[in-house]
């Protein structure tokens, strides 16, 4: 369409569209539409300056007077909010810039003029030295034109985004591993959750479309959750401390060890192991309290995700949940500050804050204090009718008290956090010995990406899983890692039966079928299985053909010998490189931590990928955040626990 053609005779007024700046990561500020749904909301309450408006999923809020955009669950600088419609680009800009408010109506007023009179010979001079002339034509390269509205400059930007379902169905919180980067564009938690939320979206629109159109489902809300910031806070002081020790060479190398390496020793430390739990409890806690708050009507389930560190973090979490009565409240924790400071003055304050305050009545019962209950042993407390849980817990309560009766006095400046112990607890999970904070639901499922846990769990002494244990508030777990993956460990062979090789579950790429690639390296084995196959067969037949029958052979084997294998259960039949087959694996356990099911999968990788595996090994770890293979399996499961299946 040419500039001529486009031009009316009659005017019609330019429908705004609203706008928000984002700065990229070239530091040049770029502007994006809001969708469809939020645009016209905003232009209806444009009129009230007081007014706040949720947009783009109630994740952020609009405040108009201000002309701001404020991020709701994460913190993030306020963006510049703007009513558009005249935009200009110049010659080395990639994309439209829209004209602040004030410029767009004399702009519009002009366009107007101009368009009522037929007169293109308009020239408009601002403020800023900035020239436009309005005319049919192109004047030069040097003179800045602006010829349409924004209905003529965006079509297909505005029109096509269409925004997100208003209803939430699940409600997800994802918690990042050690370092403030996330994956291999050193991104931040909220940056990778943003690409994962749309991808969620995006699967759901093409995978889930049938059963959105009956069954009404709306989308999967993700939440990040991010403990390195006050970690590495001002409050800690730690950063400072590291620095000083820290070697003046290779120093590049040294930050980057500094900022991530370390996480994994932090979260070892009898320091700071309880700032992380408290961190990421309470932030989940709090998100979770606002979420609520926002969304009214919602009655879905919430899950947890986390990646590489931040998947051992929840793990340790969910081991020491607690299983309350539907009409308990769970009481959240408000603050890391909060959740370390404990009152032993108090009996039963001390109680409620080792999540013991049930049994405060029985123990008073027995005319039991602190004082009385350090005599007592495990055995005393079984004798009580006080379960497994509890009891660990009071040998930790306790232990803390012996401590402070020991060491009276604390120096001001010492972090208020305890110390940190491993214990193995009788049904066979090790764990880091500390008072963990509980959640304020119970996780419907918990899904580890790219996750050291089952090596944290062998370095910590523990070679066995029992197959009887489950999270105790949390009935489904997902074991998700990419092949090349240096930082994941399985855990399946930690509760099955020793010395069966099972290969984890593949998960299937997103598309519908496996990669190329790897449907060749398939082929190729079934081939060369069944020529080996062919061969043995022709070598039995000769030596039958050459073998002369002897008569005198019982007819069947002899005591001490071991029969022929029935057909269906031959040597040919098994699976190969020592692996089950699928008749041996009905009778295998997986445990309770899935709820029977198994919980280990293996990404595909791509074809590129398998050309080296050391080349990909690091971008391996850091793949989670951008697959649409981890996100339609986290979809998947979500939704079949609602009875909606792909």
């Amino acid at each position: 369409m040419s500039v001529e053609t486009s031009l009316q005779s009659v005017y019609e007024p330019v429908e705004h569209h609203w706008f928000h700046c984002e700065q990229q990561v070239d530091c040049k500020d770029s502007w994006f539409p809001f969708s469809r749904e939020d645009s016209p909301r905003l232009e209806e309450t444009r009129g009230v300056e007081e007014m706040v408006v949720a947009t783009e999923g109630r994740r952020f809020d609009v405040r108009l007077k201000e002309r701001r955009r404020y991020a709701v669950y994460w913190e993030q600088p306020p963006s510049e909010v703007r009513r558009c419609s005249w935009f200009h680009k110049g010659d080395k800009d990639i994309s439209y810039t829209p004209y602040p408010e004030h410029t767009s109506l004399i702009l519009e007023e002009a366009y107007m003029i101009s368009v009522t009179l037929n007169d293109w010979t308009r020239k408009l001079e601002f403020p800023t030295g900035e020239t436009v002339v309005l005319s049919t034509v192109y004047l030069s390269d040097t003179i800045l034109l602006s010829l349409v509205p924004a209905w003529f400059v965006y079509p297909i930007c505005v029109v096509g985004h269409s925004g997100e379902p208003y209803q939430v169905d699940h409600l997800v919180f994802m918690v990042h591993g050690v370092g403030p980067a996330c994956d291999i564009q050193l991104r931040g938690v909220v940056q990778c959750v943003n690409d994962f939320r749309d991808a969620s979206l995006s699967l759901l629109s093409s995978h889930f479309k049938q059963s959105q159109d009956g069954a009404h489902m709306g989308r999967v809300e993700f939440i990040p959750i991010n403990w390195h910031r006050v970690l590495h806070g001002d409050a800690t002081g730690v950063d400072e401390d590291i620095q000083r020790i820290t070697l003046p060479s290779i120093s590049r190398l040294r930050q980057f060890s500094n900022d991530t390496v370390l996480d994994l020793f932090f979260y070892n430390s009898p320091t700071y192991c309880k700032t992380i739990i408290d961190t990421v409890a309470s932030e989940i806690n709090r998100l979770h309290s606002i979420f609520l708050q926002r969304h009214p009507q919602f009655t879905g389930a919430v899950s947890l995700t986390g990646h590489s560190l931040g998947s051992l973090i929840l793990f340790d979490l969910l081991t020491n949940q607690e299983i309350h009565n539907t009409d308990e409240k769970i009481s959240s924790v408000s603050s890391p500050s909060e959740a370390t400071s404990i009152n032993f003055e108090s009996f039963e304050e001390t109680l409620r804050n080792f999540g013991l305050g049930k049994f405060f009545q029985m123990l008073t019962k027995e005319q039991m204090d602190l004082e009385s209950l350090t005599l007592c042993s495990e055995t005393d407390l079984k004798d009580l009718g006080i379960p497994l849980g509890p009891r660990k817990k009071i040998m930790c309560l306790l232990k803390r008290w012996r401590e402070v009766q020991e060491q009276p006095t604390l120096l001001s400046d010492a972090p208020s956090t305890s110390p940190v112990d491993y214990k193995y607890f009788d049904i066979g999970i090790g764990q880091v010995s500390i008072v963990y904070p509980q959640l304020a639901f119970q996780p419907q499922a918990f899904f580890a990406l790219g996750s050291p846990i089952g090596m944290f769990l062998t370095v910590r002494g523990l070679k066995r899983i029992d197959p009887k244990y489950s999270l105790p508030t949390c009935k489904s777990f997902y074991n998700i890692f990419h092949p090349f993956d240096p930082v994941a460990f399985r855990i399946e062979p930690m509760v099955v039966t020793p010395g069966v090789d099972l290969p984890p579950m593949l998960i299937p790429h997103h598309k519908g079928r496996k990669r190329m690639h790897l449907e060749l390296k398939d082929s190729l084995k079934r081939v060369s299985s069944d020529l080996l196959l062919s061969i043995s067969t022709l070598r039995g037949a000769w030596q039958t053909l050459t073998t002369l029958p002897v008569n005198t052979l019982p007819p069947v084997a002899s005591v001490g010998t071991t029969a022929a294998l029935p057909p269906q259960e031959s040597e040919g039949s098994r699976a190969q490189n020592g692996t089950v087959s699928p008749t041996e694996m009905k009778n295998i356990s997986f445990g309770m931590l899935n709820g029977g099911r198994r919980f280990d999968y293996v990404l595909q990788e791509k074809p590129l990928e398998s050309f080296n595996e050391y080349l990909f090994a690091i971008q391996s770890h850091l793949c989670y955040w951008d697959s649409e293979d981890t996100v339609l399996l986290l979809l998947r499961e979500i939704y079949e626990g609602k009875g909606i299946l792909l």
